[in-house]
């Protein structure tokens, strides 16, 4: 089956009703589809890499944020009360888990964390509904690389005051990520590591 970025004419009815098992693999080719690629890249670490995902292109697709958002709701801790993410990369994912979220009675706010200040009004780091001192929140990520990204969101609302001691991420390229969150004491998941996806896309080539 071929995915296009192009929203289909027909019903993709499988992000709405599948099963959780099976929307991870539909998901999973999704992915390999439209947003891995192999060649030579440049990361924004400035390391080279012989493949690159951009995970915007699912994250962004209608079906792939509904299907990552039933994902990822399902993942959370039930005392969950917001995710949250560094922008730009988890803006989508975020949005999506909380409008998920709404739908299966489970509300959970989304919160954005800028990478600078705003430049006026509050000058606030933190975009989203203000909780209550001590809520939980848990941060999301597209892309895990060396975790430095996602860490500068959870510095951010543990200064607000908010419980972070856990991060998800959509995929794991397992490169000194997961070892990064456990040196600093944070629980860590990904849907997919980068294994997963480079297997399932030899297999659809």
């Amino acid at each position: 089956m071929s995915y296009s970025a192009e929203i289909s004419q027909k019903s993709d009815v499988w992000a709405v009703s599948t099963d959780i098992s099976t929307l991870r693999d539909k998901l999973l080719d999704l992915l390999c589809q439209d947003a891995y690629k192999e060649g030579d890249f440049v990361l924004s670490s400035g390391a080279k890499s012989t493949y690159y995902i951009n995970g915007k292109l699912i994250t962004l697709h209608p079906i792939g944020a509904l299907a990552i958002g039933r994902l990822l709701l399902n993942m959370l801790p039930p005392d969950t009360q917001a995710v949250a993410g560094l922008t730009l990369g988890a803006d989508p994912i975020v949005s999506a888990v909380s409008v998920v979220s709404a739908y299966e009675n489970k509300p959970v706010c989304a919160l954005i964390i800028r990478k600078e200040a705003k430049g006026h009004g509050t000058q606030a780091y933190i975009e989203g509904p203000v909780l209550q001192s001590g809520a939980k929140v848990v941060v999301l990520e597209d892309v895990v690389t060396t975790g430095q990204s996602a860490m500068k969101a959870v510095t951010r609302l543990r200064d607000a005051g908010y419980v972070v001691d856990e991060v998800i991420s959509l995929v794991d390229r397992k490169q000194g990520g997961a070892e990064f969150y456990e040196s600093q004491n944070l629980k860590f998941e990904a849907v997919f590591d980068i294994e997963d996806i480079q297997k399932r896309y030899k297999e659809l080539l």
